[in-house]
Parts: structure tokens; C-alpha cells; sequence
């Protein structure tokens, strides 16, 4: 049986993708500092965004050690506890910080 050609990588190009013209004119160090500013705000509210996940998921995880019984020590179910009814509200925080400076 003949093997088939692989199927072509399709992808769709949100709207707001930038494509960059190989037709036009090199861009000036102004332009370039403008567009690299730019990135790395993007890039530095993708990495807060990340952080937020990471503080709701551990603040889930503290939930189950808090309310887990004697199976962990008291200190430690304490410190859980008091993660996971803090960090909820600082996730919060970073998100209102990130919202106002979009």
C-alpha cells in the first residue's frame, strides 16, 4: 500500500499577528526600540499571568494539606491554611496591577 504525503501544517494567523514585509524598509532604532519595548511588555504580562496561575494552584494545593487532617503536622496544616486564604487575594492583586497598566 502506498504511503500517503504527510497533511499540511495548517494554522490559523490571529488577526492581531504582527507578519513582518521582507518588502519593506529596515525599520529605524527608534521603530526597533519601540517594537522590542513592546515585546517584552507583552512577555512580562504573559510571565505575571503565569504567576497568577501558579499562586491559585498553590493555594489549592495548600487548602488540601490545611484540611488534611492528622495526616500532616500541625505546623505545616497551620502555614497551609493561612497560604491558602492569602495567596488567592495576591493573585488578585497582580491581576489589578497587570489590568491598569494595559
Amino acid at each position: 500500500m502506498p504511503k500517503s504525503p504527510p497533511k499540511p501544517d495548517l494554522r490559523l494567523i490571529p488577526g492581531d499577528a504582527e507578519i513582518y514585509d521582507l518588502m519593506r524598509t529596515p525599520e529605524t532604532t527608534t521603530e526597533r526600540v519601540k517594537r522590542l519595548q513592546l515585546e517584552a511588555r507583552a512577555l512580562a504580562v504573559e510571565q505575571v499571568e503565569a504567576l497568577e496561575r501558579v499562586l491559585l494552584e498553590a493555594s489549592r494545593m495548600a487548602r488540601e494539606i490545611a484540611e488534611g487532617g492528622d495526616a500532616y503536622p500541625v505546623g505545616a496544616r497551620e502555614i497551609a491554611g493561612r497560604l491558602s486564604s492569602d495567596l488567592p487575594a495576591r493573585a488578585e492583586t497582580l491581576k489589578a496591577i497587570v489590568s491598569r497598566a494595559l
